[in-house]
């Protein structure tokens, strides 16, 4: 019995040693003792000592020396022009080369520019309401197979034997008649819109008072139209007005888009009609072109919203008057009036169309 005992003890441990596992944590062991032996005899002979980027040099010779013309002129294969080769995407080639630049509306584009996010009110109006009306007002039936009447020639030709009348320019009409853009059928591909405002302001107290009336100015202009003002100086000098060649004298802002849509709805909803005793703008501005102007007393540009809740912070003989310009994209001053009035800009006086 005892002996069947000790074979058994002596097959187990016998079967240990020929099968032993090691934990986890005597292998790590063994690799740190292993890793300590490796590093106390030295380095591998393989491995390099440092790397290249602590390897001492001359870099700025080495940069000096580098000549990449050279190296693509030595390359022997050249790489393919039409996809390799760089191509500014900002200058258009014409619209025959095979490589055009991406649309604005292409996010991957240097001119795209998201949004919009919001509609202004004035905005949404305009493209809900009033332009259909302005077509609906404007239109003109013309059944299938009208012809309109030829017109005679705007322009006039040079008569005579003179030599001097040789290859010159056509001369206007007879008489003073200022030549006006022709007007083209109201559809809905060019129903008129508002293109930009320009607001213009002539600070005269800049030119005698310093530049405090121009600080004033600019903070009253940037206040309202939420952009960036312009100032001009004056190119020649006036005796009679005080201007000085040199001096800033006046500064104007451009709008456009958003900021463009606001202005227009302050100034007809909430500027103009405070005014007192005031009838409206004269029917008789504009250039002929579509484009109408009129002006603003100190006193009336001190009725914007942004200057009226912050108005002691503005002197109020250092507010300036404006002089507002609305561009319309209308081809006579008749639609760009029409267009305004639907807008809510009253017109009196004599109408000249």
């Amino acid at each position: 019995m005892a002996t069947t005992r000790l074979s058994s003890r002596i097959f187990r441990s016998w079967r240990s040693l020929s099968n032993s596992t090691i934990c986890n944590r005597c292998q790590q062991t063994r690799r740190t003792a292993a890793t300590q032996a490796a590093v106390a005899q030295g380095p591998d002979q393989d491995l390099e000592e440092m790397s290249s980027i602590s390897q001492p040099g001359d870099w700025d010779a080495q940069a000096r020396d580098f000549d990449p013309v050279k190296v693509a002129r030595g390359r022997k294969r050249q790489l393919p022009h039409s996809r390799y080769q760089f191509r500014s995407p900002k200058y258009d080639r014409g619209p025959l080369h095979p490589h055009q630049p991406l649309p604005p509306s292409d996010p991957a584009s240097r001119e795209f520019v998201p949004g919009p996010f919001s509609s202004p009110r004035v905005e949404q109006a305009y493209h809900s309401i009033i332009a259909p009306d302005f077509m609906t007002m404007c239109y003109q039936h013309t059944p299938p197979g009208f012809r309109p009447l030829e017109k005679g020639a705007r322009l006039r030709p040079w008569i005579g034997d003179s030599p001097y009348f040789a290859n010159r320019p056509l001369r206007g009409p007879r008489g003073g008649d200022v030549l006006r853009l022709l007007r083209k059928p109201i559809t809905f591909r060019n129903v008129p819109m508002v293109e930009r405002v320009t607001v213009h302001a002539y600070v005269k107290g800049a030119l005698k008072g310093g530049s405090s009336h121009l600080h004033v100015a600019g903070m009253v202009l940037q206040a309202i139209t939420n952009q960036r003002v312009q100032i001009h100086r004056a190119r020649t000098n006036e005796a009679g007005w005080g201007v000085i060649k040199g001096k800033p004298c006046s500064m104007t802002v451009d709008l456009k888009g958003e900021d463009m849509y606001h202005f227009l709805g302050k100034l007809i909803d909430v500027v103009l009609p405070r005014i007192k005793d005031w009838n409206g703008v004269r029917a008789t501005t504009g250039d002929n072109s579509g484009n109408l102007s009129f002006g603003l007393n100190p006193e009336v540009v001190s009725g914007f919203p942004e200057i009226e809740v912050n108005y002691d912070a503005y002197p109020g003989k250092m507010v300036p008057g404006l002089y507002i310009t609305i561009h319309t994209t209308a081809s006579c001053d008749k639609d760009a009036r029409l267009l305004l009035q639907q807008l809510g800009v009253p017109f009196y006086g004599k109408i000249v169309d």
